[in-house]
């Protein structure tokens, strides 16, 4: 089933008003904010870096407050356990039964603060989740729900006391980006405004769950035209033979940005996929999934660098919508 011009336009309008509600709590920052909602709605999840002090928890429960269904936080410590994630099964003497109690991961919006914290086996708690949106505890699947998304934070600067996330989970965030410092008159306007310690509060639900599935659900149904699709491949393909990368994009990255710019494409009006979106959302989607060589690495390569690098090496198809 193919959108039409009018959902598209719906769906535009929506995304845009979800864009804005946030930005009540993080001015300045719309693209990383679009970019937030692209996973959101792409059943993804978010990977925030960087330094301490520019927004990662309030664009996080900027975001959670916007949806007006169920989110929890999380704050990742080193003596943090993996069933203070998922739940734990306690046998209940009076019914003579073990019963699931349910962990914070059961939420809509789930903030992982400064999840590089936590020992690996507490980050391992979340690789099935974060993949199939279900919890094993003893034997037993427990589904999260829908709409269901993982906003992790981590600082890359304050590295004491810290797990370096395994690529199998770096594998399962979506998009990765950072906030970056204010501009001069977004610095101003905030100071100006200095006395709001929690800005994240004051944004309202607007919103509801099912909102958020059926726009996922239509968002899955934009056309992609299979030279787009060829495009993206030879891309993704690139970075695994790429001179200065010893581990490129897998195939989940590479599907995880066919979902992600069906809803760029979407949230502009458009029924259809070019090979700009691609291009605008090759590095949040993929660049964390790489590891760069470490002679190139000490050389000052990024995974940023070598998927811009294959962007220019790599000519995007003539395409046309018909």
């Amino acid at each position: 089933m193919s959108v039409t011009q009018e959902q598209a336009d719906w769906f535009a309008d929506a995304f845009a008003k979800l864009v804005d509600n946030v930005d009540q709590a993080i001015l300045g920052k719309r693209e990383v904010i679009r970019l937030v909602v692209t996973a959101l709605l792409s059943d993804g999840h978010v990977l925030l870096e960087d330094v301490p002090g520019t927004g990662k928890t309030v664009l996080a429960k900027a975001l959670a407050n916007t949806l007006d269904g169920s989110n929890s936080r999380i704050q990742f410590t080193p003596d943090l356990l993996p069933s203070d994630v998922t739940g734990v099964t306690i046998y209940d003497q009076g019914k003579g039964v073990f019963e699931f109690h349910k962990g914070p991961i059961f939420a809509s919006i789930v903030l992982a603060d400064e999840i590089n914290r936590a020992s690996p086996k507490t980050q391992s708690a979340l690789l099935e989740v974060m993949e199939e949106a279900r919890v094993t505890v003893d034997g037993v699947s427990h589904d999260v729900g829908r709409p269901f998304m993982v906003i992790a934070t981590q600082n890359p600067v304050e590295q004491a006391g810290t797990y370096t996330l395994p690529e199998a989970q770096l594998d399962r965030f979506l998009i990765k980006t950072s906030l970056g410092y204010p501009d001069h008159n977004t610095a101003v306007a905030l100071l100006l405004d200095s006395s709001n310690r929690a800005r994240a509060s004051k944004v309202s639900p607007i919103i509801a769950p099912g909102s958020v599935a059926a726009m996922a659900q239509l968002a899955s149904e934009v056309f992609v035209d299979a030279s787009v699709l060829a495009y993206l491949n030879h891309i993704v393909t690139a970075t695994r033979t790429h001179k200065d990368s010893t581990l490129g994009v897998s195939m989940r990255g590479a599907l995880a940005l066919a979902r992600a710019v069906k809803t760029w494409a979407l949230s502009q009006g458009r029924t259809y996929v070019t090979p700009d979106d691609v291009r605008e959302l090759a590095v949040p989607v993929l660049a964390h999934r790489i590891i760069v060589d470490p002679e190139s690495d000490f050389a000052g390569v990024t995974a940023e660098d070598i998927v811009s690098r294959v962007l220019v090496d790599i000519e995007p198809p003539a395409y046309r919508a018909a």
